[in-house]
């Protein structure tokens, strides 16, 4: 019997890093499920099933009851193993950090804030992310698989530089995939093997769109556009058939300095009237003919008047001004794009949820495809996106090879 099931295992040990990422994503409730999902036997789902729970990776619950109705045996559910590995993710924006453990399904175990003015030096923040992050390890007791880190800066592949942080005074090109490796090095983060886990960096808004198709409100879609403005400054990404799209160095998708207003202001790349300087937090204040305070970011000050003060002239009228330029940047996107479905981040999901109606009646007058068939937009639905992203991009090489990575 043991030789029977070693002989499936090692038939299905291919079919362990689909299994789980299909369990990670939620598409595999079920042993059924994932027998179809995976085109082998059952015997050999079940194997693969007991050997991802053996790695601690995921839970097999073998006396499921039934649902009304049903007939047959049910299916045993799979989940997630509750107390399973994590990874340390952490993001960094124009007004602090926040670190935080993520575990496999984008679950959040707990996150560490940091309010702090950005440093030229790179590197101070980047130990300062670290060592929260260590901290939340060492106090939860979680063993950690990998790191992955977010930046408000396009990253340059394979050298992982950080090569147009606009809004932060870092120098062009910092190293910060180098500066994040050498910090996990010093804080004494070790993966299974006894060793510094590995860590990886990308750009925020390609990493909140890998996280919302795989958790969030991108999840089935076969091309998702994703725009979305943080702190400062707007981003953009895209995902075909389930995969980032970078480009050939990592750079694809800087859709902040499409032109929206040609009188507009001047943005950081050189031009004028960009999404970049058109729709962030700061513009909506500035039209709102708010002063922004330093007390909370600039972001949390937009969201505040857009809840608090929509009724006052000048802020609906701001937040009108706001929402035509976003449209119209969008509609060049889906002309160009044809996505099947655009989620709208930050400031932008709070726009999308004041008036709807305004900005998908904008994309649709200007898209070539939105008087035939309009293109779904939706505000992102995963509370800490760029955090979760990161930690997609950690897991990746546990999804790629969970023997390997945990066993």
């Amino acid at each position: 019997m043991t030789q029977t099931r070693t002989t499936r295992l090692e038939r299905g040990r291919g079919a362990l890093g689909p299994a789980l990422e299909l369990v990670h994503t939620g598409r595999a409730p079920t042993r059924a499920v994932l027998t179809a999902e995976l085109g082998v036997t059952r015997a050999t789902a079940g194997a693969v099933a007991a050997e991802l729970e053996a790695l601690g990776l995921i839970q097999v619950d073998a006396r499921p009851a039934a649902s009304a109705g049903s007939q047959g045996r049910p299916s045993h559910r799979l989940s997630i193993a509750p107390n399973g590995p994590v990874v340390l993710a952490a993001q960094i924006h124009a007004d602090g950090f926040r670190a935080a453990l993520v575990g496999l399904g984008g679950r959040v175990i707990a996150t560490a804030p940091g309010c702090m003015t950005v440093p030229a030096d790179p590197s101070r923040i980047i130990d300062a992310v670290v060592e929260a992050g260590a901290g939340l390890l060492r106090e939860t007791g979680r063993r950690c698989l990998g790191a992955g880190l977010a930046v408000p800066s396009a990253v340059a592949e394979p050298e992982g530089t950080a090569l147009n942080p606009l809004h932060l005074s870092w120098p062009v090109g910092a190293p910060v995939r180098t500066l994040f490796n050498e910090a996990l090095a010093k804080s004494g983060v070790l993966g299974p093997d006894g060793t510094p886990v590995t860590g990886v960096t990308g750009n925020d808004v390609n990493l909140t769109a890998l996280a919302e198709h795989r958790h969030g409100a991108g999840r089935g879609a076969r091309h998702l556009l994703c725009v979305a403005t943080g702190h400062r400054g707007v981003g953009g990404a895209l995902v075909l058939d389930g995969r980032l799209h970078s480009g050939s160095s990592g750079l694809a998708m800087e859709v902040g300095h499409l032109t929206v207003n040609p009188t507009g202001q001047p943005c950081h790349c050189g031009s004028r009237g960009c999404l970049d300087v058109e729709c962030d937090p700061l513009a909506f204040l500035t039209a709102a003919g708010r002063e922004p305070g330093p007390a909370v970011s600039l972001l949390q000050q937009s969201r505040d008047l857009l809840h608090t003060e929509y009724a006052d002239p000048s802020v609906r009228a701001a937040a009108d001004l706001l929402i035509d330029r976003l449209g119209l940047g969008l509609a060049g996107l889906v002309n160009i794009l044809n996505p099947d479905r655009v989620v709208l981040g930050g400031l932008h999901r709070e726009l999308l949820d004041a008036d709807p109606e305004r900005l998908r009646a904008v994309v649709a007058e200007r898209s070539l495809w939105g008087r035939s068939g309009s293109v779904p937009i939706l505000p992102c639905s995963l509370e800490f996106n760029s955090l979760i992203g990161a930690a997609e991009a950690a897991w990746q090489p546990v999804l790629d090879d969970p023997l390997a990575m945990v066993g």
